[in-house]
């Protein structure tokens, strides 16, 4: 079953588990089990995608009830008028504390155009683990909070790798040996990369929305692990 965080006649949202394929697609491979065709079943009738995440990535997941709804939503997104916020745990300790990553990003195809793409960050806690990987004896890690300006493929993943502060669990823009210790040390197999907060407008009445998605089992051990603890509001 499902996470439903929030459900009306115009509207679902959901926690998505990471690992999880949203829908069929070239992106996703060997997948065999689709979110959209799990929530069909769980709710009964017709669900419209309002937006997407990745297959690795975990988080709130918007579902219209109504084509007319999805593109409502849909304006939303394209507008820019939904502010997003994510959870990522980095390698490394990004200096400075917050900042703004403006780094153009081509799309599925990294062969593609470039477009503008922005992600504001915040690094929210840092630990420093006595674990010795290559010439380092100890290993440093944040937790961040960025908040995407543009809605770019991958446009997280890719932001942070640019910085140098890749995510871990991050298979196709991370560190292979970082994840493979988090996997070694700490029981993580999973992305840590949560979006964990969704601010926009009700696509019928307009009321304003927040809808906020808890972390996971894995992900919570690990905040509870490092003493890191989520801000308040």
């Amino acid at each position: 079953m499902l996470d439903i965080l929030y459900q009306d006649d115009a509207l679902i949202a959901v926690n998505k588990p990471a690992g999880l394929a949203v829908h069929r697609s070239k992106m996703v491979g060997n997948a065999e089990e689709f979110l959209i065709d799990q929530l069909r079943e769980q709710v009964g009738g017709i669900v419209y995608l309002a937006h997407r995440l990745d297959r690795a990535t975990s988080g709130v997941l918007l579902i219209a009830r109504s084509s007319e709804i999805a593109a409502t939503l849909g304006e939303q997104f394209m507008g820019r008028d939904v502010h997003k916020q994510y959870l990522a745990v980095v390698r490394g300790w990004p200096e400075p504390e917050e900042g703004l990553i403006d780094y153009a990003l081509p799309g599925s195809r990294d062969t593609g155009p470039r477009r503008d793409a922005r992600t504001r960050f915040q690094r929210l806690a840092t630990v420093e683990v006595p674990i010795e990987l290559g010439r380092y004896p100890q290993q440093r890690y944040a937790l961040v909070l960025a908040e995407p300006e543009t809605g770019r493929f991958r446009q997280i993943r890719k932001h942070m790798a640019h910085i140098h502060h890749p995510i871990i669990g991050d298979c196709q823009h991370g560190r292979g040996d970082h994840n493979r210790l988090y996997k070694q040390y700490f029981s993580c197999h999973r992305m840590l990369l949560h979006a964990w907060r969704l601010s926009f407008s009700h696509p019928v009445s307009g009321a304003p929305m927040r809808i906020d998605a808890p972390l996971d089992t894995a992900y919570q051990a690990l905040l509870d692990r490092f003493s890191w603890t989520l801000p308040a509001g």
